[in-house]
């Protein structure tokens, strides 16, 4: 990849970097995802709490407040184009004692004064009508109807299809180990590669900061920090023990634990909020967990935690100012820095790459592709748990591979597999293909069909069983001691 000179390098395939990209993709530009793991939304963007956040909690005048309500407003619109789950349920906040109902007012003023539409407050009765299951110390609540949930992995990987669709390139394993301008043109080292591009965007997450530290000024230094959530995750058998998100007031730390159902028909509860110095930290903790089930109860009684299939910790991209890093470096000509997006980065992501894509349009004087070359639709995969008995029946007609269910959890056919295999970007781990078909997700996760799905994995890319991998090279899960 020496040789080739793309307008704009895209460093990392979360969701940000994929919202970029696709955006970009409506110019007429040359543009590649660099990302160090094996797939798109391997980071942050796969281990959150996939809330769409209504936009009450950010600073207002804030990039944050901003980004996040325009987000709010087109990660619905786009699930049209793009086919990727989004319901809006709602959101609640809710107050526990009268001598804090004035934080409920505060964050009502804020969202009035960002733009949040439709927010009030609402009392115990109607709080109850809504929930019955929240906690019996409760007095009222902040009611946000434009809050939702969204499918985190299907937001980045319809965002990173659309694009690829749109003539945008992706490089796969392959860590960034250094940035550098040579006359007019960046090169990024990548692996093996060196992809020499016009523009560079730097979307790398938690490790945003060593990236953009690569081409700042001494005085012009970022840091990010590693905040560690843990939650739990439920079974789908008590998903629909709360109806709304449920958050606690917020604190310094962040938004507090929350309950709320999933859009995989789950129920998730978390996270909590510790630095760490360790950007790979994504081990839980029986502290962390045991905090998790002490503050859940403060807004909903008796969580059903037996119920739990899985635990899991993710990564926020934490800077201490709270706000988003976005825009041209001062002193690195044409390098833009899409950092520090951390919670309600995943609402703000569509919003973001408009915003980065604008930018770095005007600033190359890119011109937008004629009428009808850019596509801005995504064929969605096919889901088995909504479809009606005749739609799975004539799925069935027309490929008798839907008729053959490898996860019985998840209602997951051989065909959606398949389907995601042929994909482009190609779904080539177990991991991936979790992301893409919600198999190995459910109550047994993974016990059954993951035998099955390395056996498709075999057929339909050639490959050695014992290369195929959770996700990364060195999670393969079977081993040979005689393999050379």
């Amino acid at each position: 990849m020496t040789q080739e000179l793309y307008d704009v390098a895209v460093i990392g395939a979360g969701v940000s970097g994929c919202a970029v990209a696709r955006e970009l993709a409506r110019y007429d530009a040359r543009v590649c995802v660099i990302e160090k793991e094996e797939d798109v939304c391997s980071g942050t963007s796969k281990a959150n709490s996939a809330i769409v956040h209504a936009g009450f909690d950010a600073q207002p005048g804030s990039l944050m407040a901003k980004l996040n309500v325009e987000g709010n407003r087109l990660m619905y619109e786009w699930a049209k184009e793009l086919n990727y789950g989004v319901i809006p349920v709602g959101s609640l906040v809710v107050c526990v004692s009268e001598e804090s109902r004035a934080g409920l007012d505060v964050l009502l003023e804020r969202g009035r004064a960002n733009g949040v539409p439709d927010l009030r407050i609402i009392e115990r009765d109607e709080l109850v009508a809504m929930e019955p299951n929240i906690s019996d110390e409760a007095v009222a609540a902040l009611y946000a109807p434009t809050g939702g949930i969204v499918d985190c992995f299907g937001l980045t990987i319809a965002l990173a299809e659309n694009a690829t669709a749109n003539g945008v390139e992706f490089l796969f394993e392959a860590p960034v180990s250094d940035v550098r301008l040579e006359g007019d043109v960046w090169e990024v080292t990548a692996g093996d590669a060196v992809v020499r591009a016009r523009a560079v965007v730097n979307a790398a997450g938690v490790y945003a900061d060593q990236i953009h530290n690569l081409v700042a000024t001494p005085d012009d230094r970022l840091t990010i920090v590693a905040r560690k959530g843990e939650y739990y995750l439920l079974d789908n058998t008590v998903g629909d023990y709360v109806r709304h998100t449920v958050f606690m007031l917020p604190t310094a730390m962040g938004k507090g634990v929350l309950v709320s159902p999933t859009v995989h028909g789950n129920l998730i509860v978390g996270p909590t909020a510790t630095d760490v110095d360790d950007k790979e930290a994504t081990d839980t903790t029986a502290e962390g967990l045991a905090e998790v089930v002490a503050k859940c109860s403060l807004t909903v009684k008796d969580v059903p935690l037996r119920e739990s299939i899985t635990n899991f910790a993710g990564l926020r991209a934490h800077q201490q100012a709270h706000d988003f890093v976005i825009g041209e470096v001062e002193g690195a000509p044409r390098f833009f820095d899409c950092a520090a997006i951390e919670s309600p980065g995943l609402t703000s992501a569509p919003a973001i790459g408009q915003m980065l894509a604008r930018q770095i349009g005007e600033r190359l004087g890119l011109s937008e592709k004629p009428e009808g070359e850019f596509d801005p639709t995504r064929p969605g995969v096919v889901n088995l748990v909504i479809a009606s008995f005749d739609e799975w029946a004539e799925l069935c007609r027309r490929d008798p591979a839907y008729g053959n269910v490898v996860c019985r959890c998840c209602r997951v056919s051989e065909a959606q597999i398949v389907d995601v295999i042929r994909r482009n970007p190609a779904a080539t781990s177990l991991d991936a293909i979790k992301r893409r078909t919600g198999a190995m997700m459910g109550r047994c996760q993974g016990g059954f069909c993951t035998p099955k799905i390395m056996e498709i994995l075999e057929r339909e890319l050639g490959m050695d069983p014992r290369d195929i991998a959770k996700n990364a090279k060195g999670s393969e899960l079977l081993v040979d001691e005689g393999r050379a």
